[in-house]
């Protein structure tokens, strides 16, 4: 493993960065974007063929039983920032219970999801991949429920991008960012048991 370890991750998180491997080398880098996107708890979009979707109960919605599979479904892609180190990192995160993953499953099988890291009162999303219509929006709108019920108040999207768009992202200024972070990292919020 090179410089990275879930406590600098952690420290990184708490100050508003988060790291990112290069594509083509590698390399760990950290951002701390501005703006910063953000996906407000009651502003999430939910298509109607969406809510078709989740009425017809296709998928079942699952948490943190395939967290490894998750983040290597989200790594299946031309140029991801997705490495093997980060890999192995947040999988230790996963087993210390800070990283987390929701998972829609059909037929038995893994056909897409999400995952992302949860402080007090704020969880940042780190990714999502579908390998099914509709399969890793379900499991958003799961997340989101998820985080109403336990009292988060701050869905951290990093980056404004067509997709997150979709979903409700906007953009905020990083300074408004870090002061609704301090916020929520104050919160006692447990995502999972």
């Amino acid at each position: 493993m090179g410089i990275l370890t879930p406590e600098l991750v952690l420290r990184a998180y708490e100050r508003g960065y988060f790291p990112m491997a290069d594509p083509q080398t590698g390399e760990i880098a950290f951002y701390s974007p501005d703006p910063r996107a953000i996906i407000p708890l009651d502003g999430v979009r939910i298509s109607r063929s969406l809510r078709q979707t989740i009425r017809k109960g296709l998928y079942e919605v699952r948490v943190n039983t395939a967290f490894e599979a998750v983040i290597r479904g989200c790594a299946e892609r031309p140029h991801s920032w997705i490495s093997e180190e980060i890999i192995a990192v947040y999988t230790e995160l996963h087993y210390l219970g800070v990283a987390h993953s929701v998972e829609a499953w059909y037929g038995g099988e893994l056909a897409g999801g999400l995952y992302g890291v949860a402080l007090g009162g704020a969880f940042f999303g780190e990714s999502m991949f579908t390998r099914r219509r509709d399969a890793s929006k379900v499991a958003f709108v799961a997340l989101v429920e998820r985080l109403r019920q336990r009292g988060f108040v701050l869905l951290d999207a990093q980056y404004l991008n067509p997709h997150t768009r979709r979903l409700g992202a906007v953009e905020i200024p990083r300074q408004e960012y870090l002061r609704r972070l301090a916020i929520a990292l104050r919160l006692p919020c447990r995502f999972a048991e």
